[in-house]
């Protein structure tokens, strides 16, 4: 299976890159190549995500099975996804935030049927808004998303 992560020697992402080269993925990052020894085993595709000409030039020639942004958090941010992985992709993967959920709680367990808002954080309201335009995406394209929303981060990479 070929991976792409965008970022992936971040908080989270390095964790997943680790164990996703143990386990034999065809996997590959794309970032500034400025963290090779949190890249364990990936190879690098180099380029400066915020220059998508750039991005778009080292990504030539290249499909993947499977798409993860680790490090889309606006609107503008999808836009630029949607544009550089549309047909370029069988799976593009969002990582979300569980800060997502409705603040405060309308009912102490939460679910997928929890609504989305959270009028207190502009960093979850970023994330809820790029929630809404891929989904806009699946339904009028077809764009192959799963939105995943991790409820706690940490990893080797955190400061202690």
């Amino acid at each position: 299976m070929k991976v792409l992560f965008v970022g992936g020697t971040g908080l989270i992402s390095s964790a997943c890159t680790s164990l996703a080269v143990e386990r034999g993925v065809d996997l590959f990052l794309l970032n500034r190549g400025g963290h090779p020894d949190l890249a364990r085993g990936a190879k690098t595709i180099a380029a400066d995500f915020h220059d998508e000409a750039a991005t778009e030039r080292a990504l030539a020639g290249h499909k993947f099975d499977v798409v993860v942004d680790w490090i889309a958090f606006t609107p503008e941010d999808i836009e630029r996804d949607l544009r550089l992985f549309s047909g370029r992709t069988e799976q593009f993967v969002f990582i979300s935030s569980a800060s997502a959920y409705q603040k405060p709680l309308g009912y102490w367990l939460i679910s997928e049927e929890t609504p989305l808002v959270n009028p207190f954080w502009d960093y979850s309201q970023n994330k809820i808004a790029c929630e809404e335009r891929l989904m806009r995406a699946y339904r009028g394209d077809g764009f192959p998303v799963t939105i995943v929303r991790p409820s706690l981060t940490y990893g080797d990479t955190q400061a202690r």
